[in-house]
């Protein structure tokens, strides 16, 4: 497995990706990274100075992602965004990597990584009490993703 930047022919994968994994969680709904707009189009997304996007690859095919981006009306503030992984991979360590070379990536920019998840991804939740992220009583922001019910933030700077 390596992990590297997404590149426009992973859209595709990525995408599906994102989309397994929310219906393992049955997060396939309104409210969630369901109904994001550039699911199709990480790549174009993650283009920008203050966005990153890395995949995690194996034989040839996009099997985990994680993203940063700015969290809007915060100039400091990132959002640790679609972090996914299939079954296959969970348990390697490669999520933990994914997470470190992310945080590397937003200390450049930012001093607070904040991120939204469900209650039911038990072990994702764990993961990030693990690495320092403390839980939120509510959400930073009113942004789409409104069925979210966890809330994370870790300082970094």
């Amino acid at each position: 497995m390596k992990i590297r930047k997404i590149e426009p022919k992973d859209n595709a994968e990525v995408e599906k990706l994102i989309r397994d994994c929310l219906i393992e969680f049955g997060a396939d709904k309104p409210g969630c990274a369901w109904e994001d707009p550039n699911l199709d189009k990480f790549y174009e997304t993650y283009s920008s100075h203050f966005y990153q996007y890395l995949v995690v690859e194996k034989d040839g095919h996009v099997v985990g992602g994680c993203g940063i981006g700015p969290v809007d009306g915060y100039y400091d503030v990132c959002e640790l965004q679609k972090m996914y992984c299939r079954k296959e991979i969970r348990g390697t360590g490669i999520a933990q990597q994914l997470l470190d070379l992310s945080i590397e990536f937003a200390k450049k920019h930012y001093t607070l990584i904040y991120l939204e998840t469900f209650a039911n991804m038990v072990a994702a939740n764990k993961f990030y009490v693990k690495n320092g992220f403390v839980p939120l009583a509510a959400p930073i922001t009113e942004g789409p993703h409104y069925a979210c019910d966890r809330w994370y933030a870790k300082e970094i700077g």
